[in-house]
């Protein structure tokens, strides 16, 4: 009798638990349910590496593995409604021309571009990846236009960086991109003091992801060498930085390992000595996210585009489907909740 009553208990308190976690989960599924949407295919092109909001409705993208810019419609899944190649405004090689672009950012009326100044992925130096450059945009007219002339001796500026000497970038730069300690530029972001920070994929020095404020971006496409601020390392579960926004007063940082292993994290930075915190509600699992994209409107949620390249359709690589028009790419919005 006495088991009877100690087993009516159990079941009892058992489904008052399952109560009371549905109920949990009633009040709290309708935030996080609102935190991640997906949003449809893109066409065109399959690697997204670096992009930003053009107004509210566009936005331009590059692809690592061609020189061109595209626009596309935000809200809208399709092919570009603009394509800019920029091959004859970077002077790139003819036989070598991809340029490995990867970070893109607003700074004023200028839209800044950085290529991942690494070796390729058999540890060859190529002049085509060394490339920071700016270029307008003209709303009436939907067309881009560069600025200035491209810059090709950020690499060299880093490395004579006093500042910079403990990351041993020297020894880095001559390494494959995705060895450990090897060097490889992938993020771009303005400030509010109107600067730049440059996000380091790798190295990842003592486990830290490794930013380098640029000072004087306008000066760099007049052929001036560059000036750097202090060096900020951040604690990113050891990973490195795929891209960095600027939204509702922080920043919004994805991250990646340095190897292209595993899944890309989104963390949320307060800037200077604040500790990112994991946005921890948001899963990309099989999303492989390398570009965030604020719009001007900054209640909207944010944008992260997937570097889709290896993805296989119909048992073909995107990147080598032979048709361009079926080349794809996929973006998430995202609203995390308020800090």
């Amino acid at each position: 009798m006495a088991r009877h009553i100690r087993l009516r208990f159990l079941v009892a308190g058992f489904k008052l638990a399952v109560w009371i976690s549905f109920i949990c989960l009633a009040v709290m599924a309708p935030a996080m349910a609102a935190t991640v949407s997906t949003q449809n295919w893109y066409y065109g092109m399959c690697d997204a590496s670096a992009a930003v909001a053009l107004n509210n409705d566009l936005f331009a993208v590059a692809n690592d593995e061609d020189n061109s810019i595209r626009v596309y419609r935000a809200r809208e899944a399709g092919l570009p409604v603009r394509s800019f190649n920029l091959s004859i405004f970077l002077g790139v090689e003819s036989k070598r021309p991809e340029t490995d672009l990867e970070g893109a950012a607003w700074l004023g009326d200028r839209i800044f571009w950085i290529t991942s100044h690494g070796r390729n992925h058999e540890g060859k130096y190529r002049r085509n990846r060394h490339y920071f450059f700016a270029t307008t945009w003209n709303e009436k007219g939907m067309r881009m236009a560069p600025v200035g002339k491209p810059y090709q001796d950020l690499l060299l500026d880093l490395l004579r960086e006093p500042r910079l000497k403990p990351f041993k970038l020297t020894a880095a730069s001559r390494l494959a991109p995705k060895l450990p300690g090897a060097l490889n530029i992938e993020a771009l972001c303005a400030t509010p003091s109107q600067h730049l920070l440059i996000g380091f994929r790798n190295p990842i020095p003592q486990g830290r992801a490794l930013i380098v404020p640029l000072l004087n971006p306008n000066d760099l496409l007049a052929g001036k060498p560059a000036q750097f601020g202090w060096p900020i390392l951040l604690e990113l579960g050891g990973l490195g930085i795929r891209d960095i926004g600027y939204w509702q007063g922080r920043y919004l940082i994805v991250a990646g390992s340095f190897d292209a292993q595993g899944e890309s994290r989104l963390f949320q930075w307060g800037g200077g000595k604040a500790k990112p915190e994991p946005i921890v509600q948001v899963n990309l699992e099989g999303f492989n996210a390398e570009a965030v994209i604020i719009y001007p409107d900054h209640r909207w949620p944010f944008q992260l585009l997937s570097d889709d390249g290896t993805m296989e359709i119909d048992g073909v690589s995107c990147k080598k489907l032979p048709d361009p028009n079926q080349r794809r790419f996929r973006s998430v919005w995202v609203t995390p909740a308020k800090p």
